[in-house]
């Protein structure tokens, strides 16, 4: 990897870990601070984060197209400009309507900012070999809660949850926006293939929708987990502590499938890592099912968080190895739209079935993943590999 490309992946692997540390994963430490202050219940305050995602989802396509323009270094910076927006108004709310308002506007952003604007930059930028950039950021970014939440934790103890959302506005501001606007390369954009970009109908045939029923069964799975992981180890018999323990081993197990992913794998089409991370999740539901909490609840969190973070990466590479870079913004957006949109009401949809079926959600859970497999087989790929044939 030369130089260029490995600053552009620092660069953006940064600022992606800022945008998602301060916004996606910033409720789940200020809720209770923010409700206390405002008066408003938590219950609430998540009926507006999962609001601010089914916006985010709407805007995908829109940012995609903007983004297979040739404009990505302004779409992301528009990003940053909204996520500090958002964060001086969340920080100034002191009712309900304003919270909603401070929502919207993060919810904008994110629908700009997060993955899979990122990368379509990366493949406006790289093209069809943008795949190492993409794993690249995602192995930056997969800190982001482990570096966003401590310290948003920390702000909230020291200076307050409000000085804390105007310190990561100001971040975004003046540290951020610079990045994503002069630091990150800017693509050669012809003016013919701008025309036709712009004019191009991308059809909604059979392999995208393929890839968009996989992906949303699998982010189903991981929006639903990531809201009630120690709940579910609890109801197969782990104890709290071995519960918590568990859920630590995610972090590091995405990490490291997509350090695998970057290595190893890198040689199979991504076709085969989105199949394989498919199945981890229902062989970790079968052990833990089978061995109980107490026992397998380890094994369960790192198959999880493997598949999951090696499914965060295919959500960009698969589109790119079988569509090509052409419009690959635009379909991300169209991709990534039915997902984005069902996991913003996974949680809900989770606590209603462990409340009603228990342990049996794991059932649920290893279906849903099955049928995420079955879409990525139905796929068609260069050549055959093991898993799956066609």
């Amino acid at each position: 990897m030369n130089r260029d490309r490995l600053f552009t992946i620092i660069v953006l692997g940064s600022t992606q870990t800022l945008a998602w540390g301060s916004t996606y994963y910033l409720p789940a430490v200020l809720a209770d601070d923010i409700a206390r202050d405002t008066g408003v219940s938590t219950t609430w305050l998540f009926a507006t984060f999962s609001v601010s995602l089914i916006i985010s989802a709407l805007l995908g396509p829109r940012a995609g197209r903007m983004i297979d323009r040739g404009n990505g270094n302004a779409v992301l910076a528009a990003s940053n400009l909204l996520f500090a927006a958002g964060l001086v108004l969340l920080g100034f709310a002191n009712s309900l309507i304003a919270l909603q308002a401070a929502w919207v506007v993060l919810g904008i952003g994110m629908g700009i900012g997060l993955y899979d604007a990122a990368f379509a930059v990366l493949g406006r930028i790289y093209g069809t070999t943008a795949r190492g950039a993409i794993t690249g950021i995602t192995l930056l970014a997969g800190f982001a809660s482990t570096i966003g939440w401590p310290l948003t934790a920390w702000g909230a103890g020291t200076i307050g949850w409000r000085d804390t959302c105007f310190a990561w506005a100001a971040l975004h501001v003046f540290v951020a926006l610079p990045a994503n606007y002069w630091l990150l390369p800017r693509p050669v954009i012809d003016a013919a293939v701008e025309r036709r970009v712009a004019d191009q109908v991308v059809p909604i045939d059979r392999p995208m929708v393929l890839l968009a029923f996989a992906f949303a069964a699998a982010w189903v799975v991981t929006a639903g987990m990531a809201a009630h992981f120690p709940r579910i180890l609890e109801a197969t018999g782990a104890t709290q502590t071995q519960a918590i323990a568990a859920g630590a081993l995610i972090g590091p197990s995405q990490v490291a499938a997509r350090l695998l992913e970057a290595g190893l794998m890198a040689r199979f089409h991504p076709l085969v890592s989105a199949r394989l991370a498919a199945l981890t999740h229902p062989i970790g539901a079968a052990v833990l099912l089978l061995a109980g909490g107490g026992v397998a609840s380890s094994a369960f969190a790192v198959l999880h968080g493997s598949g999951n973070g090696i499914l965060t990466i295919a959500r960009g590479t698969v589109p790119l190895a079988l569509f090509g870079p052409e419009n690959y913004g635009y379909r991300l957006g169209l991709i990534g739209l039915p997902s984005r949109f069902l996991s913003a009401l996974a949680p809900l949809g989770f606590a209603v079935l462990l409340e009603h079926i228990g342990a049996q959600i794991l059932a649920v859970s290893a279906g849903l993943s099955l049928a995420a497999l079955a879409a990525l087989c139905l796929l068609r790929r260069p050549a055959p590999e093991p898993l799956c044939a066609e």
